[in-house]
C-alpha cells in the first residue's frame, strides 16, 4: 500500500471509529425538547417535585411552570456553554441545567435575598407524573376547610386556613395565613398521606402530612434552602382568620400617609402631587420578588386601566433587595413591562420590614407584603387591608375584589 492509500484508510477508519463512538455515546446538547417534564429541587433536603412544558409560541422557545389550574410562562431561554437557562420571569432567579438524552441536571439559583442561594435541580421529559406514577387507593378525603397551626422550628405558632378539592388521588388547594397565601398547590393523597407543591420561580414550597385516627393531619412543610415547619390542621368550616383591615393601622395622630419617593425616572413623587389631588388614591406596598404581590398587581393593572376615568389613582411603592436604586429600578421595570402595569411605581427602600416602616412613619408596621391602602378625596387613610388573598385561593379572593370594589365605590361616592 502507498503512502496515499495508506492515508486514505488512516483517514476513512478515523471517522468510522469516531462516528460508530458518537452512535454508541449518549447524547449531550443545550437543546431543550419539547413536551412535558416532571422537574425536582431539593428543598430544605427533600425532593420537592414541579411540573413544566416546553413548547414553541410565535418561532420562540417557551416554558410553561405548571401548578394545577395555573400556567406561569417562561419567555426567556437561553443556552450559554453547555447549559440552558431558564430566567423565572420577573424574579431574580433561574433554572440553569446541562441537557443530555432529554434530561436536565443542574440547579435553581434565587438571587433575590439578602443571602442568595442556589439548590440542586433535575428534570426528565416525558413524565407529567406530580408525585407517584401509582399511589395507593386513597383512605382520607381531604376536600373541604380546615382549621391550621403551623410551628416553627423555634417553637413560634400561627394560624391558618386550609382549603382542599380532591378527586381520587389527585389533590389542588392552598393554605390562607393573615399575611397572604401559599398560591396554586397541586398534588395527591397517597393511601394515608397527603402531598402538596408548589414552585412559581420564586418560592418552592413542599408539604407533606398523614392522617390520624383522630381525622386531623400532621405534617411538615418545606421550602427554599432550609425552611421547615410543622403543622396540623383539624376540620372547622367555622374557622377564621384576623381581619385583614385590622393587622397595620395609623399611629395616633396620624390621618394621613406622607411619603417622598423617586419614581422610575428618578423624579420625586408624593401624595400632595397634582395627579392625586382630589381623587382617590390606592397605595400598594409591593415587591417585585414577592409572588403575592404579582397576584395582587394582576388584578390591579387591568382594574386601574378600566376604572381610572372614574377619578381613581393606584401607586405602588416598591420595596427591594438591593438599596441601589439602579439595581432596584430594573427589578421593578421587568415587573412593570412584564405584567403591564399601567399605574405609577416607586421606589421607597428596602425590603427589611423595620426600615419599611420607618419609611412610612404614619403606619404601626408593615406586617406583609403587599399591604394595601385607601385614601380619600381629602387624602385621608379610611381603611389598610393587610397581604393579599390570591386567585389560588378561589371564594376568598372572590370575596376580597367585591369588598375592594365596594370600598372604591363608596370612597368615590362621597363629596
Amino acid at each position: 500500500m502507498n503512502k496515499i492509500s495508506l492515508f486514505r484508510y488512516s483517514f476513512f477508519a478515523l471517522v468510522s471509529t469516531s462516528l460508530g463512538f458518537q452512535a454508541c455515546s449518549s447524547s449531550a446538547s443545550d437543546e431543550l425538547s419539547p413536551g412535558a417534564y416532571r422537574g425536582i429541587i431539593e428543598v430544605s433536603g427533600q425532593e420537592m417535585p414541579f411540573n413544566f412544558t416546553v413548547s414553541e409560541e410565535g418561532g420562540k422557545q417557551v416554558a410553561h411552570l405548571i401548578n394545577g389550574e395555573e400556567k406561569i410562562l417562561i419567555n426567556e431561554i437561553s443556552t450559554a456553554q453547555d447549559s440552558v437557562r431558564l430566567q423565572m420571569h420577573i424574579f431574580d432567579a433561574a433554572l440553569i441545567a446541562k441537557v443530555q438524552d432529554g434530561q436536565l441536571s443542574g440547579r435553581w439559583e434565587r438571587k433575590d435575598q439578602a443571602e442568595p442561594y442556589s439548590l440542586p435541580f433535575t428534570a426528565e421529559l416525558g413524565n407529567s407524573t406530580r408525585f407517584s406514577q401509582n399511589p395507593a387507593k386513597p383512605t382520607l378525603d381531604v376536600s373541604g376547610k380546615w382549621e391550621v397551626t403551623f410551628t416553627e422550628d423555634g417553637g413560634k405558632t400561627y394560624p391558618a386556613i386550609g382549603e382542599f378539592v380532591q378527586k381520587g388521588n389527585s389533590l389542588s388547594g392552598t393554605f390562607l395565613t393573615n399575611t397572604g397565601d401559599y398560591r396554586y398547590l397541586q398534588g395527591e393523597v397517597d393511601g394515608a398521606k397527603l402531598k402538596l407543591s408548589a414552585f412559581d420561580g420564586a418560592h418552592a414550597f413542599l408539604f407533606h402530612a398523614t392522617g390520624q385516627e383522630n381525622g386531623t393531619l400532621t405534617g411538615d412543610f418545606y421550602a427554599g434552602k432550609s425552611g421547615h415547619e410543622t403543622w396540623t390542621a383539624k376540620r372547622n368550616e367555622n374557622f377564621k382568620l384576623a381581619s385583614a383591615e385590622t393587622l397595620t393601622y395609623l399611629k395616633p395622630g396620624y390621618d394621613r400617609l406622607d411619603f417622598s419617593f423617586p419614581d422610575l425616572n428618578g423624579k420625586k413623587v408624593s401624595l400632595s402631587d397634582p395627579q392625586f389631588k382630589g381623587k382617590v388614591v390606592v397605595a400598594q406596598i409591593f415587591g417585585s420578588w414577592c409572588p403575592n404581590c404579582m397576584d395582587e398587581t394582576k388584578f390591579l393593572a387591568p382594574w386601574y386601566e378600566k376604572n381610572k376615568s372614574r377619578g381613581v389613582e393606584v401607586v405602588g411603592l416598591g420595596y427591594e433587595v438591593s438599596p441601589e436604586f439602579d439595581k432596584a429600578k430594573v427589578r421593578v421595570e421587568k415587573m412593570r413591562d412584564r405584567l403591564n402595569v399601567p399605574y405609577t411605581l416607586l421606589i421607597g427602600g428596602t425590603k427589611d420590614k423595620e426600615l419599611v416602616a420607618k419609611s412610612l412613619p404614619a403606619l404601626n408596621h408593615v406586617l406583609s407584603f403587599p399591604t394595601t391602602i385607601f385614601i380619600d378625596k381629602a387624602g385621608k387613610v379610611r381603611k389598610i387591608h393587610t397581604g393579599f388573598s390570591g386567585p389560588g385561593t378561589g371564594k376568598y379572593y372572590e370575596d376580597f375584589v367585591q369588598e375592594f370594589n365596594k370600598t372604591i365605590d363608596e370612597l368615590l361616592a362621597e363629596k
